[in-house]
């Protein structure tokens, strides 16, 4: 048996339904354009399952309404225009990714950050590590609480992190193998458009202040981690220097970084987010990555 779990990022969502209901559409439909028994398979498996902590964490949520029209365009283009490619280099993302590492490094310059985006980027990460009102042992729990099911039927999981869901995802992993001795709950974690690169979010991290095997989690078998171009959550795209030392502490296979040519060409009435996670499930990297873990390479 099989199961793939998503951990969403950062705002308020859809409600729960309409929202796995709109991702699922997604991965199957980037799985479907590379190889469509799998697609299948998987959509016939009925396996994928969403962790909905935005609205526990936001206490609202969004219609979906306005999100179907991107959702439809992005699925119904064959292909992308070559635009996308230069507009993930222009000028706005090179000041935008400086703001953001000013404020990784700097964190007490975020009040004065002018680009509102990045600023509560910042500010929701953290919430969450600051646990004001205990929300962030809210959030693991949600996570957590299909992790002990899948583990408990002896299913291979596949765990996707999206955003601040890598965050969550990680710290969840961390807790359920050090203060709950689950030593293996998942096969691959995959992280997609993941902060877990940030000076900040690094320093916050479940374990990475204690010395030895508690320093990681290790109850996954590896990590794959993708980033968009031009991806400014993803601010530092390259985690397996990062988190070399898991290798060496926790029995971990491997760590391997996609962020050479990878493209997310979501768009909606404010131009293109390479961001969104409805495009980077629909990318060719991510929808092969998901189709190898399926079929057991």
């Amino acid at each position: 048996m099989k199961r793939i779990i998503y951990v969403p990022g950062k705002n308020p969502k859809p409600p729960a339904g309409e929202h796995r209901q709109q991702l699922f559409r997604c991965l199957l439909q980037g799985i479907q354009r590379i190889d469509p028994d799998t697609a299948a398979d998987i959509e016939t498996a009925d396996c994928f399952s969403l962790v909905a902590w935005n609205h526990r964490f936001y206490n609202r949520a969004v219609g979906v309404d306005s999100l179907l029209p991107w959702i439809n365009l992005l699925l119904e283009q064959e292909s992308y225009p070559s635009s996308d490619i230069g507009a993930a280099r222009r000028g706005k993302y090179r000041l935008a990714r400086f703001l953001y590492q000013l404020g990784d490094m700097l964190h007490w310059i975020i009040p004065l950050i002018p680009d509102e985006r990045i600023k509560a980027s910042i500010q929701d990460t953290d919430r969450y590590f600051s646990n004001d009102d205990n929300i962030a042992c809210c959030v693991r729990d949600l996570q957590k609480q299909p992790l002990r099911e899948a583990a408990a039927r002896g299913e291979k999981v596949l765990l996707i992190g999206h955003s601040m869901g890598s965050i969550i995802a990680y710290d969840a992993l961390w807790e359920l193998q050090h203060l709950e001795q689950h030593e293996r709950c998942v096969d691959t974690l995959l992280t997609i458009g993941s902060p877990l690169g940030m000076n900040y979010v690094q320093k916050h991290l479940h374990g990475l202040r204690d010395r030895g095997s508690r320093s990681y989690p290790g109850n996954f078998r590896r990590w794959i981690n993708i980033s968009a171009r031009g991806d400014l959550v993803a601010l530092d795209a390259s985690l397996a220097d990062d988190f070399s030392e898991l290798l060496e502490q926790q029995p971990v296979e491997s760590i391997k970084d996609h962020r050479r040519d990878i493209f997310n060409h979501y768009r909606d009435s404010k131009g293109l987010n390479v961001h969104k996670s409805y495009g980077y499930l629909v990318n060719p990297v991510v929808a092969r990555t998901i189709a190898n873990w399926w079929q057991g390479a």
